[in-house]
C-alpha cells in the first residue's frame, strides 16, 4: 500500500457516512458500503419496499446442523448483497443462546460454541465466495440485550477462551473481512477498548488479519479505542476517531504506527470487498434452496402414534387452528429486520393447497394474532402516483407542527416505522422536523374499535378530525429506550360496519440517532368467542395442525424477555383443543428456546423457529410428508425456568452480568447438575428410522454405520461427545441414506477438542480419553476409549 500521511490515515479509521467507510483515491483506497444481516440483505431504511430475500434464522440454521446448507445459504445472502451493491454484510452472530430470554437469540446459531462456530464458518465462507465480505458480530459476549451499552460481563479466562470467543475462532480461521466489536464491557472494558481481547487474543494468539470496527455508536473514546486494536469506527461522520486520531497522536497519547496499521487493515479489506462479484442466483433456485432449509431446521420433538405426517386421503376433515396459520412470524424485529414479499404465502394457505384436493380444511385463528400492536389495515389518504393501494401516506416536514408544503411524501404498508439519523436527509432527520400519517379505514363489523398509538417523540392521533390518543415527549436520548419497549396507548372509537373515517398520525421528532412510529386497529371480537369457534373446529375434525408462536416484536434488538411462555391466550388454546382432540400436532413459530410442558397433552410437537419466507410451503410439505423434518435441537428446553445455569439477565446495581455458569453453558450445566431437560441439544426425529452400529476408532477420529430401516430417504445427525470435565459436543456430522442402505460415517476429531484453557494456556486433559457416539447430549450412546494424544496437533 502507498504510505499514507497521518492525517490520509487517521481519516480511514471512522466511517464516512451511515453504511460506508471514507476512500482515498489517490492511494487507489476505495470506499465500501455495508448492510446489516444475518438473515438477508437489511435495507438500512428498514422500508417494506426494498425487497430482499429472507434466510431461516442462525437458530433454524443451527437446528439444521448442516454445514453444507449452512455454506450455502451464506451464498445466497452474499449473492443478493452484489445485486443491491453491497459490500460488506454484517453477520454472521455468532453470539451463543446463554440464555433463553435473550432479545436476539433467534440470531444465534446454537447454546454450543463448537455447532455455532463450524456453521458460523460455513456461512462465512458461503458469503465470501461472492466476493462479498463478512463482518462477523458481536465481540465478544454480547449474549443478551438487557443494558447491552453499558452492562459489564464478568468471565473468567477458561470460560471466554473455549466458550464464548470459540465461534470468533473459526470466523478468523474462515478468514471473514471484518470482525464487530460489541456495545457491552468484558471485565471491566468496553469491547471497543477491549485489549486483551482485540489485540492480545484475535490479532496476536490468532493471527487475525482483518479489520475490527466498532457496533454503530458503540466506541467512547480516542486513543484508549485505538491503542486498544479497534481499527474503525462506525457509523460516519466521526465522533471519537478520524481526524481526532491525528490530534492524539500530535498529543504522544497513540502511536502512528497504530493508526498506520488501521488505516492499512481498513484498506486491505476495502479493496478485498470492492473486487470482482459473483452472478445472482435464479429466483427458482434461491426458492427451493429457502424452503429446503426451512424444513431442515424443522424439529419433530413428538410424535405419539406417529400423528405425522398425515395422509391427506385419510382424511375427511383437517383443522388449522392457531394465529400464526394465518399471520407466520417469518423474523425476528432487530434493526437488520429484511424487507420481504408482501404476497408471501401463510401457512393456512400452502396447507389448503396441499391438502385441499383431498379432504376438508376449516381454520379458526384461535386468539388474536396481534396481541401488542395490531395492523393497521387502511388505504392511503393521498394518491401520490406510487400505485399503492393500501398503506398510510406519509408526509415529511422541516417545521415541528407538520404546517408548511411537505418536503417529501411515501406510502408505507405497515403498523412500524422506524428511522435511523439522517435516513431522510431532505427532511432534516438528524435535527428534528415531523410527520404526518393518514389512511382511510373501513370498519368490517359494528362495535368498538381500539385505536394503538406508540413513538419514540410527541405524536397524536385523530379519527376524522377529532384527537382520541396522545403521547408525550420522551427524555432526550431516551429514543432507544422508548423504540425497544414498543408499548402503545389505545382509545376506544364506535364505528358502524361500513363506516370509513380517515385516521392521522402527527409525530414530532427531536434530534436522535433512531426514532419509531407505530399504530394500529383492533376489530371488536370477544376473545371467548375465537376460543369456542377453535374448540368446535377441533372437536369436528380427524386431525389438528394447531400453530402457535410469536410475532415479530417479540424478539427484539435491545430488550430481553421476561419469561419463556407463550402468550397466556395460546396456553388456554392449546389447552382446549387437545382436551378436544387427541390427535393435535402442536407447531411453534418461536426463535429461542420456550417452556413445552403443554406438549404433554398433544400427539405431536414440531418446533419451527423463525423460518425465513420458505416457511409455508415447507411446513405444508413436512406436514404431508413429501419432506422430512430435518432438524435437531440447537438449544436446549428444560424442565423448568430453574433449569438454565445462565437463566438471569438482568445486572446487578453495579452493572455487572457474572457468566456464574462459567463453561457449563445450556445442556453443560443441566446435565452436570444431574438434571434432564425436556429436549437436550441435538434431541429430535424424523420420519425415517436409523439403525446404529459398528462404532470404531479410526486414525482421524471416530466413525460409526447408518443403516436406514424405513421406506424414505432420510437424515440422522451423528454426534460425538466428551464428558470430562462437563459433557462438551466435540464433533458432529449429518448424513442423508436412501431407503434400506447404510453409510458409513466418519467424524473426524482434533486435540484441540480433549484441550481446556489452563495456567499454561492450551493444556491437554489426562487420558485416556472418555467419549459417546450419540444421537443428543443426554444419550448414553456409544461409548468409546479414545487416545487423542496421537492427533495432528493443528485445527480447532
Amino acid at each position: 500500500m502507498t504510505q499514507l500521511t497521518l492525517d490520509q490515515a487517521a481519516l480511514l479509521t471512522a466511517g464516512a457516512a451511515m453504511w460506508a467507510t471514507p476512500a482515498v483515491p489517490e492511494a487507489g483506497i476505495p470506499s465500501f458500503t455495508m448492510s446489516d444481516g444475518p438473515m438477508g440483505i437489511a435495507s438500512g431504511k428498514v422500508d417494506e419496499r426494498d425487497i430482499a430475500r429472507l434466510s431461516p434464522c442462525a437458530t433454524a440454521l443451527g437446528a439444521s446442523w448442516d454445514v453444507d446448507l449452512a455454506r450455502r445459504i451464506g451464498t445466497l445472502v452474499g449473492q443478493e448483497a452484489v445485486g443491491r451493491g453491497i459490500d460488506m454484510v454484517l453477520a454472521p452472530n455468532i453470539n451463543l443462546a446463554r440464555s433463553p430470554l435473550a432479545g436476539r437469540a433467534f440470531e444465534y446459531f446454537s447454546e454450543d460454541p463448537l455447532l455455532a462456530g463450524v456453521l458460523g464458518a460455513a456461512w462465512i465462507g458461503g458469503l465470501q465466495s461472492t466476493g462479498t465480505g463478512s463482518c462477523a458480530k458481536h465481540l465478544v459476549c454480547n449474549d443478551s440485550e438487557t443494558a447491552r451499552d453499558t452492562m459489564n460481563v464478568v468471565v473468567d479466562e477458561r470460560t471466554l477462551r473455549e466458550v464464548y470467543l470459540l465461534p470468533f475462532e473459526f470466523a478468523a480461521r474462515a478468514g471473514c473481512a471484518g470482525m464487530l466489536a460489541a456495545y457491552n464491557r468484558v471485565n471491566g472494558s468496553y469491547c471497543a477498548e477491549q485489549h486483551h481481547v482485540l489485540t492480545e487474543v484475535v490479532k496476536g494468539e490468532w493471527g487475525y488479519e482483518g479489520v475490527i470496527m466498532s457496533d454503530w455508536f458503540g466506541t467512547h473514546s480516542t486513543a484508549p479505542t485505538l491503542a486498544a486494536g479497534l481499527d474503525l469506527e462506525m457509523p460516519g461522520p466521526a465522533r471519537f476517531l478520524g481526524a481526532k486520531a491525528a490530534g492524539a497522536v500530535a498529543e504522544g497519547t497513540l502511536t502512528e504506527a497504530r493508526v498506520q496499521d488501521a488505516a492499512a487493515r481498513v484498506a486491505n479489506a476495502a479493496r478485498r470487498v470492492t473486487g470482482a462479484k459473483s452472478k445472482p442466483l435464479a429466483e427458482e433456485t434461491v426458492t427451493a434452496l429457502l424452503e429446503e432449509a426451512a424444513a431442515a431446521g424443522m424439529v419433530l420433538l413428538k410424535n405419539h402414534g406417529a400423528l405425522l405426517p398425515l395422509d391427506p386421503a385419510r382424511l375427511k376433515t383437517l383443522a388449522v387452528i392457531g394465529p400464526n396459520a394465518a399471520a407466520p412470524c417469518f423474523q425476528g424485529g432487530t434493526f437488520a429486520k429484511i424487507s420481504v414479499r408482501p404476497d408471501l404465502a401463510s401457512p393456512i394457505e400452502a396447507i389448503r393447497a396441499r391438502f385441499g384436493a383431498h379432504c376438508k380444511v376449516v381454520f379458526e385463528p384461535g386468539v388474536d394474532p396481534a396481541p401488542r400492536l395490531p395492523f393497521m389495515p387502511v388505504a392511503p389518504a393521498h394518491d401520490i402516483g406510487d400505485g399503492c393501494t393500501s398503506g398510510m401516506s406519509l408526509e415529511y416536514f422541516a417545521s415541528t407542527d407538520c404546517s408548511g408544503e411537505p418536503l417529501t411524501r411515501e406510502t408505507r404498508d405497515t403498523n412500524s416505522l422506524v428511522w435511523f439519523a439522517g435516513m431522510h436527509d431532505q427532511a432534516r432527520f438528524s435535527a428534528g422536523g415531523s410527520i404526518r400519517a393518514s389512511g382511510r379505514f373501513t370498519a368490517e363489523k359494528s362495535g368498538t374499535h381500539r385505536f394503538h398509538l406508540g413513538a419514540t417523540g410527541v405524536s397524536r392521533m385523530l379519527v376524522d378530525g377529532r384527537e382520541v390518543l396522545a403521547t408525550t415527549e420522551c427524555p432526550p436520548g431516551d429514543t432507544m429506550g422508548v423504540l425497544k419497549a414498543g408499548d402503545s396507548a389505545s382509545a376506544p372509537v364506535d364505528l358502524a360496519e361500513g363506516q370509513c373515517v380517515t385516521v392521522t398520525v402527527e409525530f414530532t421528532f427531536a434530534a436522535a440517532r433512531v426514532h419509531g412510529l407505530w399504530y394500529g386497529i383492533r376489530a371488536p371480537g370477544s376473545g371467548e368467542e375465537l376460543l369456542a369457534a377453535a374448540e368446535a373446529a377441533a372437536r369436528a375434525a380427524d386431525a389438528v395442525v394447531l400453530i402457535v408462536g410469536e410475532t415479530s416484536d417479540s424478539s427484539v434488538e435491545s430488550k430481553d424477555r421476561a419469561g419463556t411462555h407463550l402468550a397466556p391466550g395460546q396456553l388456554d388454546l392449546i389447552a382446549r383443543v387437545t382436551a378436544a382432540n387427541s390427535r393435535v400436532a402442536v407447531v411453534t413459530n418461536v426463535g429461542h428456546a420456550y417452556d413445552a410442558s403443554w406438549e404433554d397433552a398433544a400427539a405431536a410437537h414440531l418446533a419451527t423457529w423463525y423460518p425465513g419466507e420458505g416457511f409455508a410451503a415447507a411446513l405444508a410439505d413436512v406436514l404431508a410428508g413429501d419432506r422430512e423434518p430435518g432438524g435437531r435441537m440447537p438449544v436446549t428446553i428444560a424442565q423448568a425456568e430453574g433449569d438454565y445455569p445462565g437463566y438471569d439477565l438482568q445486572p446487578q446495581h453495579d452493572g455487572a452480568l457474572p457468566y456464574s455458569d462459567g463453561t457449563r453453558i445450556g445442556y453443560r450445566g443441566v446435565i452436570a447438575a444431574g438434571k434432564s431437560a425436556r429436549h437436550t441439544l441435538g434431541a429430535g426425529q424424523g420420519y425415517a428410522r436409523f439403525e446404529w452400529s459398528h462404532p470404531a476408532i479410526t486414525a482421524e477420529g471416530v466413525s460409526i454405520t447408518l443403516t436406514n430401516l424405513s421406506s424414505r430417504a432420510g437424515a440422522e445427525v451423528v454426534q460425538v461427545y466428551r464428558d470430562v470435565p462437563e459433557p462438551t459436543l466435540i464433533g458432529f456430522a449429518k448424513v442423508q441414506v436412501e431407503p434400506g442402505h447404510a453409510a458409513l460415517v466418519t467424524i473426524p476429531l482434533t486435540r484441540r477438542r480433549f484441550m481446556i484453557w489452563g495456567e499454561q494456556g492450551w493444556e491437554m486433559l489426562p487420558g485416556p480419553h472418555h467419549i459417546r457416539i450419540a444421537r443428543h447430549a443426554q444419550d448414553a450412546g456409544f461409548a468409546l476409549h479414545f487416545d487423542a494424544a496421537g492427533l495432528p496437533d493443528i485445527g480447532l
